[in-house]
């Protein structure tokens, strides 16, 4: 059996009990924190006077920041190579057609804003240096041929990529969070509790099996790359 194959195997376990696999989760999570946190921490930097201080602030940004895109390379690698549950909100018509499309709207920003703020950070006249979790040096952007006026337009652009983003998750993540609290306490679906850490309790009070595994969107057999 493959690498794959004995993952999905091993996923199987989890998926057909309407939750999703420990990885799935752990991305979730540390993800939502790591999110969370730039958001927070992004808006203090804003309010920050220009100079060390401010700079010092971006840079732990940044140092957060890049940790995420490498996070969203892994977790959609793990999305396609290992399918969630079907659950029951996946049998909703419109609601589950949103959902979906909140979850594309998250991947665009989980991608966009630190490639958005690396490019920031690159076209400065003299970027300071870049460390991914504050400890690996992460290179910067080719920009360093490029005229002074090129660059001020690149972090324009790039300046404008990144509010846009952040407008953006501000306004999906109180959607997605009341969306998970209304299946769970009003719908009484599985969908919360299939994000949450296995915690044992009193069987479906439906005494029935509801859900199976999503099909991958990488076939079996198949080696990515």
């Amino acid at each position: 059996m493959s690498v794959v194959g004995a993952l999905r195997e091993w996923a199987r376990g989890h998926t057909e009990q309407s939750r999703y696999s420990p990885v799935g989760i752990a991305f979730h999570w540390v993800m939502a924190f790591l999110v969370l946190f730039q958001l927070g921490w992004g808006y203090y930097c804003s309010w920050l006077p220009a100079g060390g201080d401010k700079l010092l602030a971006y840079q732990l940004h940044s140092a957060v920041g890049l940790p995420i895109l490498l996070l969203a390379l892994g977790r959609l690698g793990w999305r396609l190579m290992i399918p969630g549950p079907v659950n029951d909100a996946d049998r909703q018509g419109w609601q589950t057609q949103t959902a979906y499309a909140l979850h594309y709207v998250f991947y665009i920003a989980f991608f966009g804003l630190p490639l958005s703020g690396w490019a920031m950070w690159s076209s400065i006249a003299e970027p300071g240096p870049l460390y991914m979790a504050g400890i690996v040096p992460w290179p910067q952007l080719p920009f360093d041929q490029l005229s002074l006026t090129t660059r001020w337009r690149i972090m324009d652009l790039a300046e404008d990529v990144h509010l846009a983003l952040v407008f953006t998750l501000l306004a999906v993540i109180p959607i997605h969070v009341v969306a998970a609290l209304k299946h769970h306490f009003w719908d009484r679906h599985d969908v919360l509790r299939g994000m949450l850490p296995a915690i044992p309790d009193a069987e479906d009070p439906r005494g029935e099996t509801t859900h199976r595994p999503r099909e991958p969107l990488i076939p079996e057999g198949t080696t990515p790359g």
